[in-house]
């Protein structure tokens, strides 16, 4: 670590120690290091070349029409939990759910829905896009655990009646949970630190959240520079797991 991103985790350090109240809210970039490719970076699964474009392919409309080719891409490059490339959390994830457990933390506010915050011991975690440990029949509402969609064949069916099994993952097309949002805007609006980190802000409604935060202690944490750097009291651009991996939870 040069001397510049040293510095700059000890203000982190200092800002940490001093808060009683954090939150943090992060996007792709924090489950990066454990393996999980990103949408927007060079190798994320914007840039590699499958049959339609991932964004057509993750929306409510091609899952409606073409729900043999959305599991098809779904299985392969969504769903990694449990699978041979089974992502565990990193330094990141594990440092969260230490600062939530220590008091200091209130809530982890997450775009990702790869439930490694869950996985690393986080408590309090607004999934603002969903998880893909959750999945209900669209006909009857009944429940399945991801072992049920990565064991099915195609398309996975409910076995009580017969209706497509869809993931409980916000989709293109499709609209945040308004209870989530509320809770997440309720959890900034009361922190006395917010933590952003490895997020470009640049997906809304999410990114607005930042528009919520009151206080004096914003810290940018992410690999590249994002469009609200000037407002932020520390910036550090770094990757998230080796910069929280630094912190000591006193």
């Amino acid at each position: 670590m040069d001397g510049e991103l040293k510095k700059k985790v000890e203000q982190l350090q200092e800002m940490i120690d001093g808060s009683d109240n954090i939150v943090f809210f992060g996007g792709a970039g924090v489950s990066t290091e454990s393996g999980i490719p990103d949408f927007r970076s060079q190798d994320g699964l914007y840039n590699q070349q499958y049959d339609y474009p991932p964004e057509t392919i993750l929306s409510h409309s091609f899952f409606m029409a073409n729900p043999a080719e959305f599991y098809r891409f779904y299985k392969q490059k969504i769903l990694l939990v449990g699978s041979d490339k089974d992502p565990q959390p990193n330094a990141a994830h594990l440092k969260l759910a230490e600062l939530e457990k220590a008091g200091k933390l209130k809530a982890v506010i997450t775009q990702n829905i790869d439930d490694l915050h869950h996985r690393a011991g986080s408590k309090t975690i607004y999934e603002l896009h969903g998880t893909v440990t959750r999945n209900f029949c669209m006909d009857c509402d009944s429940e399945f655990d991801t072992d049920y969609i990565k064991q099915s064949e195609g398309i996975p069916v409910c076995d009580k009646c017969g209706g497509i099994v869809k993931p409980d993952v916000v989709l293109y097309e499709e609209g945040l949970d308004m209870y989530t949002m509320e809770q997440s805007i309720k959890a900034i609006s009361n922190a006395d630190m917010l933590i952003i980190g490895g997020t470009s802000l640049v997906v809304y409604p999410a990114a607005g959240l930042i528009d919520y935060y009151r206080g004096n202690k914003l810290v940018l944490i992410n690999k590249g520079t994002t469009g609200r750097e000037a407002g932020a009291d520390l910036v550090i651009n770094g990757p998230i797991g080796a910069v929280l991996g630094e912190i000591k939870v006193n």
